[in-house]
């Protein structure tokens, strides 16, 4: 299977083009209003409308509001949603979308429990653990806690950059990769060209 690649935090139409051209297969969107690279509803939805086929798009959400989430949907037709708050899979699978779910992992994070408890979760996307903060801290966790035979497609995200994404892949051999800071010029604004190497980079080392 090749390696996918997604990069979140999209907040510009430039930025949206900048991925896509170099051949991301995923964007992330992020409905947290706390994050730097927040969207309102109306700009994500000008955004998608800019997606060429073929290319998924994914919310983000911190323990919202059921509510709130349906009222994105019906503005922003995503195809998959991703959750990093506490939520519960009941939470994950009330909205009727496929979804992933976000794990900060630390030395006492049991991957394998968390699997289970998120069977019906297309795929567990695993970030850093830093306190207060749900993700986008640009902080790296250490691979050697993931455990062999996840049975769950794993997404990885933390700490990466166009730099080490390789050794990344070639490591933890991931369904997939996530960045958002380390393809930034400032936080909530993307740098075309580490766009690209990113991309190079993570699908030559798969």
């Amino acid at each position: 299977m090749s390696l996918r690649v997604k990069i979140c935090g999209i907040t510009r139409v430039e930025d949206l083009h900048a991925a896509c051209e170099a051949g991301a297969d995923a964007l992330g969107f992020v409905f947290y209003a706390k994050s730097p690279r927040h969207v309102s509803v109306e700009t994500a939805a000008a955004l998608l409308r800019e997606l060429p086929p073929f290319v998924q798009s994914v919310g983000l959400f911190v323990n919202a509001d059921p509510a709130f989430v349906e009222a994105v949907l019906q503005r922003a037709p995503l195809d998959l949603l991703q959750f990093h708050g506490d939520e519960t899979p009941a939470d994950c699978i009330r909205h009727g979308r496929p979804y992933l779910k976000a794990i900060r992992v630390n030395p006492d994070t049991d991957l394998l429990k968390c699997a289970a408890d998120f069977e019906t979760a297309q795929g567990l996307l695993l970030d850093a653990f830093v306190p207060g903060v749900p993700g986008g801290t640009g902080e790296r966790f250490d691979w050697n806690l993931i455990p062999r035979g996840l049975p769950k497609p794993l997404i990885l995200s933390g700490g990466l950059d166009p730099d080490n994404v390789a050794a990344a892949v070639r490591s933890v051999k991931p369904w997939a990769v996530d960045v958002s800071s380390g393809v930034e010029v400032s936080k909530g604004i993307k740098d075309a060209q580490k766009i690209a190497r990113f991309i190079a980079n993570a699908k030559e080392a798969s």
